[in-house]
């Protein structure tokens, strides 16, 4: 019985062994985030949703952790992100809860991004979804057109 416990430690040191010398790839995708369209004379606020979709795949894997951040866009910053025609911006933000409390970005500013991973993979690629939270608050005074932003997704691992 001793024995057999030597045994399995050793098997799991190679195996962790092999993870880290193991090639990681991860990548992202996304569906378009899209408002429909917005009427400057509502207060009301347009909600919408996407899903951004991070794949890995490695040889061996034990133990990968990661992190989803998202780009502030246009704007530069995250306390306010725009969509733009031309140089008219439209104010509109991405967020982590169906709430809309924590905003989507790279841990400054007070954003929050995503932290997850997962255990034990062999040669089959590792795919989870995770839901962006859109909205564009009512009453701005914008003109009439197509606006748009285009956010950079970072995969951490």
């Amino acid at each position: 019985m001793h024995m057999l416990f030597k045994l399995m430690i050793a098997i799991a040191l190679a195996l962790a062994a092999s993870a880290s010398q193991a090639q990681q790839i991860c990548s992202a995708s996304a569906t378009t985030l899209s408002f429909g369209t917005y009427d400057p004379q509502s207060s009301a606020n347009i909600d919408n949703t996407a899903t951004i979709t991070v794949s890995c795949q490695a040889t061996i894997s034990l133990l990968i952790a990661y992190t989803v951040k998202l780009s502030s866009g246009n704007s530069g910053a995250y306390s306010q992100r725009k969509m733009l025609n031309g140089t008219t911006p439209l104010n509109y933000q991405v967020y982590q809860d169906n709430a809309r409390t924590s905003v989507w970005g790279d841990g400054s500013s007070s954003t929050t991004y995503i932290t997850d991973g997962y255990l034990l993979q062999l040669l089959t690629p590792v795919v989870k979804q995770y839901t962006a939270y859109g909205r564009i608050t009512g009453s701005q005074n914008v003109k009439a057109g197509a606006y748009a932003d285009t956010l950079t997704i970072l995969i951490s691992y």
